[in-house]
């Protein structure tokens, strides 16, 4: 999955909680994965805030394994089995993810459900603002995430056998409503004057018209597997969020990289991205509404705010799991720490 250097890059021991019965984890692969064969060796990533991702290695090759959290669940989170059944669908559209193999819904085997997937050897870039590659391969590296998102949502719906995947409108609605019920019922991780602020603000404000199309709901560089030596896109990972709906939510949400700064997923803004040889702003934009057909985009600070609300609840998320003893990361504290930034930033755009 790449080595670049990061807290959260590469894999290690499995964290205290986390572990798994690779014995019994061996005997279902060798049933269930065409090909495989032991022995089996287990390594976390240190990666995956909501779940658990694990590194299978074997003489003969390397597996992905993804699975629920162990402990007490919100209703619906988690959805490995939406992962699965996304990533299926996508490989066979030709979009760039890794292989699946097979889904095991018999919690005896590993604790909880899991999927196992190709592992994918390639770099991901940590920091949005890619600072381990040349200047000169920086610009070619966004235009090829921005190519990407734009084919994501060109999918034909039907075809790839993704027109159950979610309800096909209402889409900011129904996060805006799915998202703030999940805020205020989070007793565990508290209430902040800004959330509740937006809680009250987005759906009075939704801007009119709808679309439809397949969105990942968390697309960013730290998502996506590069190819080695080439600015190309060889696997977009963790679709836990994905489901139909707008994809302008989805393409603002990718956007937010130049609003956050550095220590929020790698933002960067404040940065000369003349000098590091990053498209602005209006240009990227620009290239995915050439590439999608659309005259620009309206509305550029609801879908902000909107975004910035739904990664703040995602940390409240975070911040409640840490409560109850389920975060499923060692550096998930430092994540939530972010929440109270992130809210009042999201309620700036509203203001600006």
């Amino acid at each position: 999955m790449g080595d670049n250097a990061s807290p959260f890059a590469g894999a290690g021991s499995v964290r205290p909680g986390h572990e798994i019965d690779a014995g019994r984890l061996e005997a279902w692969l060798t049933v269930h994965v065409e090909g495989f064969k032991g022995p089996l060796t287990i390594q976390q990533f240190k990666g995956g805030q909501s779940n658990p991702t694990y590194k299978l290695q074997t003489p003969g090759a390397s597996y992905v394994m993804r699975r629920k959290p162990p402990g007490q669940l919100l209703p619906g989170a988690h959805a490995v089995e939406r992962e699965y059944r996304v990533i299926s669908a996508l490989h066979a559209a030709d979009f760039p993810v890794p292989r699946v193999y097979a889904i095991c819904a018999d919690a005896a085997v590993a604790g909880t459900p899991f999927f196992i997937m190709d592992m994918v050897e390639g770099r991901i870039f940590w920091d949005s603002s890619l600072p381990e590659i040349s200047t000169a391969e920086r610009a070619a590296c966004f235009d090829a995430m921005n190519a990407t998102i734009a084919q994501l949502h060109a999918i034909d719906l039907t075809a790839a056998g993704l027109s159950y995947f979610g309800k096909p409108a209402a889409y900011f609605q129904r996060q805006i409503g799915r998202w703030s019920k999940q805020y205020l019922e989070d007793d565990a991780a508290g209430r902040l004057p800004a959330m509740d602020a937006l809680v009250e603000w987005l759906p009075a404000n939704i801007p009119p018209g709808d679309e439809t199309s397949l969105v990942h709901g968390d697309f960013r560089a730290d998502n996506m597997i590069f190819d080695p030596s080439e600015p190309r896109v060889l696997a977009v990972l963790d679709w836990e969020l994905s489901t139909l709906g707008h994809p302008l939510a989805d393409f603002t949400y990718h956007l937010m990289m130049y609003r956050l700064p550095p220590h929020i997923i790698g933002g960067f803004n404040g940065a000369d991205l003349k000098a590091l040889n990053i498209p602005s702003e209006e240009s990227y934009t620009a290239a995915y509404c050439a590439r999608t057909g659309r005259g620009g985009i309206a509305d550029m600070n609801f879908y902000m705010a909107f975004n910035m609300f739904r990664f703040a609840a995602i940390l409240h998320g975070i911040k409640g799991r840490i409560a109850r003893g389920t975060a499923a990361s060692a550096h998930a504290a430092g994540m939530a720490a972010n929440l109270p930034e992130l809210a009042a930033l999201a309620v700036a755009q509203i203001k600006g």
